[in-house]
């Protein structure tokens, strides 16, 4: 049976149908931040919320309405899930195999200042693991490296997702912009020479931003050279990067040169005073202060033998996004080489593309057209099976046994169950909202603010990545509507695609999927609702300068627009 999307369900006003479409946000939002329920209660009720409102006041047929969270569940597991597992597993391994000692002590060598092992490890480590892979293995990951370095965990996740702001647009080798020129008819190097005019504002301003929040303004003066080494490296990288080689690259080369830059700089300028937190002075008093200069000596090869699993993780995660590489992992290669012909093969068993019962081609969208909707599981094409390939061959490297190898595993497996089932869950939500329409109907709602459009462009992207995690995601949910919406009144598309997929990176960091996995990388299962608090106020401040840049390029910067 088909069934038609009503965007306007309740007497076909916009405004009380927008109400009723907010109810799983704002229960989520209370559930987390008020009754601080635990992370996975919380995605659970929410999706049931979804899918009574989906059923109820949307008239959606509940047996689609179900079949559309099981979609989401099953992309919850795979790609998403999977990073998770795979990243904390390999994280674990280099703990258990003694190796993070010597990463530890590698990153102290070049600074004990907590503020400077943030700049180069949440944000431009980060950065280059949001370019290579995306999902959640940037957060996963740095964070992980954070707690190592003694950081507190839940500062740790925050940090880090307000650190991951800068690189999302054009994460994953580029896909939410690629993703947007099929649907919207525009170029994907005109919208990354778009997004490449706006994010740098963001990235320059970031690492100090992170720094603001750690210390205040006092200390961050402090480690200002630093900062602006920092941000304004990645920033001009960004720009060239976006507007003259597209939108694959300048997450990677960005975060390389910021990177490089850094450490260099670090190598003939150290701050006056070291910065550690109030908990490690305290400590301090009854114990020695563990320093760089209590640190064991090592050599440059234990060094990069011991950082040699992030390294490989980074080759891997690089190959497995390279074209024509990346098609013939899922069996879409379709060349002459013998190599890839052969890789292509196995990519097609190991790809499953089954069509969802009752749900495929079943629902007519906002552009009249059949929604297709299909389970697709990529075993060999997922980010997370190329970092499990790292962990196996780290397993040589580390000279570790079969058992702990073994053993490790199912710790990483048990420690994530529970994340794991709230990223389904709050997935499985995303999927039932954009399948009944509530997403529309919001987008169709902000939409009506005429000449102020230019202002809340940016925040349909902020509350597409809220609600799906993703801003490819987004920028495929609300990019039509963008490009009609802007021509209607006055602005050029590409400005406003632009804006969605800019708006949408300040959304990220209070994503519930990004919140459940940084919870999760750093074993905060359950305490999902004080990273939400920690988080929320930065991302609404972050979105609003966005709207601001954006509202302006549309006015008297107009120039800037390519």
């Amino acid at each position: 049976m088909i069934w038609t999307q009503n965007f306007t369900p309740i007497t076909d006003n916009l405004v009380l149908s927008s109400l009723a479409a907010l109810i799983p946000i704002l229960y989520f939002f209370w559930a987390l931040t008020i009754k601080r329920m635990k992370g996975y209660i919380a995605g659970i009720t929410t999706l049931l919320v979804a899918l009574a409102v989906a059923v109820l006041i949307y008239g959606m047929p509940a047996g689609k309405a179900v079949m559309s969270a099981s979609q989401g569940a099953v992309y919850g597991l795979l790609p998403i899930g999977w990073i998770i597992i795979t990243s904390v597993f390999l994280y674990k391994m280099t703990v258990k195999s003694g190796q993070f000692n010597i990463i530890r002590s590698s990153v102290l060598s070049l600074t004990e200042d907590r503020r400077l092992q943030a700049l180069l490890v949440a944000f431009s480590f980060g950065a280059f693991l949001e370019g290579a892979a995306g999902f959640g293995a940037p957060v996963a990951i740095s964070a992980a490296l954070l707690v190592g370095l003694g950081f507190n965990p839940l500062y740790a996740a925050g940090i880090c997702l307000i650190a991951n702001t800068a690189p999302v647009a054009f994460g994953a080798v580029g896909i939410p912009i690629i993703a947007m020129e099929g649907p919207t008819g525009i170029a994907a190097m005109e919208i990354s020479k778009m997004v490449g005019r706006q994010l740098p504002f963001l990235s320059a301003f970031i690492p100090l931003y992170l720094i603001l929040i750690m210390t205040g303004w006092k200390r961050s003066l402090e480690v200002l050279p630093a900062i602006l080494v920092s941000g304004f490296s990645f920033a001009i990288t960004q720009y060239l990067s976006s507007n003259f080689l597209g939108p694959e690259l300048p997450d990677i080369l960005s975060a390389l040169v910021s990177l490089f830059a850094l450490a260099i700089f670090l190598k003939f300028w150290k701050p006056k005073t070291i910065f550690r937190f109030a908990s490690e002075e305290t400590a301090a008093a009854v114990e020695p202060l563990y320093t760089a200069e209590a640190e064991t000596k090592y050599t440059k090869w234990q060094i990069f033998h011991a950082w040699s699993p992030f390294l490989l993780l980074t080759l891997f995660i690089t190959i497995w996004g390279m074209n024509p590489i990346k098609p013939a992992l899922s069996g879409h290669y379709e060349g002459n080489n013998a190599l890839l012909g052969g890789i292509n093969e196995i990519g097609k068993l190991l790809t499953f593309q089954i069509e969802v019962p009752g749900l495929n081609n079943a629902i007519i969208g906002s552009d009249g057209l059949p929604i297709a909707a299909f389970y697709k599981i990529e075993l060999l094409g997922a980010a997370g099976t190329a970092i499990l390939l790292a962990a196996i061959v780290t397993k040589f490297i580390a000279h570790m046994s079969a058992k702990d190898f073994y053993s490790t595993f199912v710790e990483a497996m048990k420690e994530l169950a529970k994340p794991i089932l709230m990223i389904s869950a709050v997935v499985a939500f995303a999927y039932v909202t954009n399948a009944s329409g509530m997403s529309t109907t919001l987008g169709m709602t902000l939409a009506k603010s005429g000449d102020l459009f230019p202002f809340f462009a940016p925040v349909l992207g902020w509350l597409g990545v809220f609600i799906t995690g993703s801003d490819t995601s987004a920028n495929l949910l609300f990019g039509s509507l963008q490009k009609v919406t802007a021509l209607k009144v006055g602005m050029e598309p590409v400005l406003a695609l632009g804006a969605n997929s800019s708006g949408g990176v300040t959304g990220k960091m209070i994503s519930p999927q990004s919140i459940a996995i940084a919870c999760a990388a750093v074993g905060l299962a359950g305490r999902e609702s004080e990273l939400l608090r920690f988080t929320l106020k930065h991302s609404l401040f972050l979105l609003l300068l966005v709207c601001v840049i954006t509202f302006l390029q549309n006015g008297v910067l107009s120039w800037m627009i390519p």
